[in-house]
């Protein structure tokens, strides 16, 4: 590796941690309101995310299968797509301009739901499929309802479920198109660890943008962390 690079690698980890240390202001203010957006957006995601996966894994209508594969489908559409599609929607002759919702943090939340909703939807279902059945089966013949019988389901497959949230609030924190493209990277109100980073290379500022990105990487691997924990825990 080019010493230059190493050196500046070095340099940019150094000043991650002072600036933790420090307690940097800016960086709080930016790291509070990532966490903060995608993990609304995760939580917004989950609401209509984890009924739907379940009805797919679970459930017998026609064209199952079908939805099955547009959602699996869905899970590589680009997020500068994604975010073209919403920012011409919220956009102030868009039809749903009438909101102001663009350049808000509010877009941000539902650019990001929106793009983890397939993930969330995917890793449910696999999991409840992958449960097993006499569990659903005995408890209908202990006259549970088909809601309770898919509840049961659900709770067995609770690990699953955990990896899908898990899965779905890394994504969105670490996205980019959708939060610069519908939120604009505005200084005290939008902007996020992603944008910032961009920022600060666009701008050479390398030592700061490693540094930005040393916070983003603890930050996904202390969430996934503490899921795989709650889930040990769970499984005891």
């Amino acid at each position: 590796m080019n010493a230059k690079v190493t050196s500046e690698i070095l340099e940019g980890l150094m000043r991650a941690l002072t600036l933790i240390a420090s307690g940097d202001r800016a960086l709080i203010e930016i790291t509070l309101r990532s966490v903060a957006v995608s993990g609304l957006a995760t939580v917004l995601a989950a609401c209509w995310s984890i009924p739907l996966g379940v009805l797919l894994g679970l459930g017998e209508f026609r064209g199952r299968l079908a939805v099955r594969g547009v959602f699996n489908a869905l899970l590589g559409v680009p997020t500068v797509t994604l975010g073209l599609v919403l920012y011409l929607l919220l956009s102030r002759s868009g039809p749903l301009g009438f909101l102001h919702l663009l350049y808000t943090p509010w877009a941000i939340v539902i650019g990001q739901a929106i793009l983890i909703t397939p993930l969330i939807v995917s890793f449910v279902a696999s999991a409840v499929e992958a449960a097993d059945p006499e569990i659903r089966c005995l408890a209908l013949t202990l006259g549970a309802s088909e809601a309770q019988a898919n509840l049961t389901v659900l709770r067995e497959s609770i690990g699953g479920v955990l990896l899908a949230v898990t899965a779905s609030f890394n994504r969105a924190i670490a996205e980019l198109g959708v939060a610069l493209m519908l939120g604009g990277n505005i200084r005290g109100a939008t902007r996020l660890l992603t944008t910032a980073i961009a920022l600060e290379t666009t701008r050479a500022e390398i030592a700061l943008s490693i540094a930005l990105a040393a916070v983003l990487l603890a930050l996904v691997a202390a969430v996934s962390l503490s899921m795989n924990l709650i889930q040990r825990r769970m499984s005891k």
